[in-house]
């Protein structure tokens, strides 16, 4: 029989479930996502490091886990919410149930609660903290007077821990995310020879920046987000990606000033939190958002040619359009919002774009902007 789960919030609200993952409790900043498929790719997505991540498709899990679809090495969420998990998957390539995979790896996860009311207060109350805990009564069925007193209890010392503990905000994630060590990404056997020395600056990367890098031609490595512009410049890079990655940018001086420090001098392409990073790094700010841009289905306007594209997103912080240097031009903008998704440097080899142009999960309609900044790098090089 299944325990009793928990996920109480901030503001007093208490949702009831049951649990499956791991039997532990987790608790973070408490977001939702949009997207149909590919929830594998969301929980090993570093961005959402100290999140825990409600999925608004109501079924999960259906086909399971498979070897392919990693975005990191392991699991990155604090805790994980669905309406309807599946227990018997099916697809020919998965290895293990979503509930497998969850406790391998310690992860609390929580089914069976109304993640439509769950979206519909975060929508209007704003992202907060919660937790996620699971009935310590297990299967024992104690009278229904001590079970409430029990739950009573244990929702009260939920809400006081989560009076006590770091906000998301005060966090410094990418330094827990990033890579030790310096590495170099396979190389597929069919790939044409090398073109390109790429440097992917590792904030959180997805691994699918560094596969679609490799599939253009490009020897591609990732180093960790604390790695000097020194000792990027002396691996004699062709261009520098500033991967995507958690939490808040104004955090982040010790890689906002590396990446001024590139500016110039190797060509650029900024991808969420490393797009946030270059406008900061030319004098602008960042503010955090009400809910947040998490899903696959957000359109983005290019300014230049007017067409929309449809676009994967993983971000609760945006760049304040009004405190943009002149140097920068504005590229694209949310039309949810109108919020900064692109920038242009007008002098230097610098492009950026707040979405997530290597999908994972979501639509490949923006791969094309590999292509763009390997031109940048192509005429760079002259």
């Amino acid at each position: 029989m299944a325990k009793d789960a928990y996920l109480v919030l901030e503001d007093g609200s208490v949702y009831q479930g049951e649990a499956f993952g791991a039997e532990t409790s987790g608790y973070g900043e408490v977001v939702f996502n949009t997207s149909m498929t590919g929830y594998q790719e969301v929980l090993t997505d570093p961005s959402y490091a100290g999140q825990v991540v409600v999925l608004t498709y109501p079924l999960v899990g259906n086909y399971g886990i498979n070897a392919r679809d990693f975005e990191s090495r392991r699991i990155q969420v604090a805790g994980f919410v669905v309406r309807e998990h599946c227990e018997y998957p099916s697809h020919g390539l998965s290895t293990a149930t979503l509930h497998e995979f969850l406790a391998s790896q310690g992860i609390p996860g929580i089914k069976g609660v109304d993640t439509r009311s769950i979206t519909r207060r975060l929508r209007s109350r704003g992202v907060m903290m919660g937790l996620i805990y699971s009935d310590s009564a297990g299967n024992s069925a104690p009278s229904q007077d001590i079970s409430r007193v029990l739950h009573e209890s244990t929702t009260e010392a939920a809400l006081a821990r989560l009076r006590d503990i770091p906000r998301y905000g005060d966090i410094d994630f990418v330094k827990s995310v990033t890579t030790a060590e310096p590495y170099t990404w396979d190389t597929p056997s069919d790939v044409p020879g090398v073109k390109y020395r790429i440097l992917v600056a590792d904030f959180g990367l997805k691994y699918n920046i560094l596969r679609l890098l490799r599939s253009r031609g490009c020897e591609v490595m990732a180093v960790p987000a604390t790695t000097s512009a020194e000792q990027m410049l002396a691996l004699k890079p062709s261009g520098v990606v500033l991967s995507p990655g958690p939490g808040d940018p104004a955090l982040l001086d010790y890689v906002v000033g590396n990446a001024r420090k590139l500016m110039g001098r190797v060509p650029l392409m900024g991808i969420c939190l490393g797009h946030q990073v270059v406008a900061r790094a030319l004098g602008g700010s960042t503010f955090k958002l009400k809910f947040g841009h998490r899903g696959a289905n957000h359109p983005v306007k290019d300014l230049a040619t007017g067409r929309v594209y449809i676009t994967a997103q993983n971000h609760g912080y945006a760049v304040d359009g009004d405190s943009l240097s002149p140097s920068l031009e504005m590229t694209h903008i949310n039309l949810n919002d109108g919020t900064v998704e692109g920038l242009r440097h007008r002098e230097w080899p610098i492009l950026t774009i707040q979405y997530h142009s290597e999908a994972s999960p979501g639509p490949r309609d923006n791969e094309y902007l590999f292509d763009r900044f390997l031109a940048m790098v192509d005429d760079a090089e002259g």
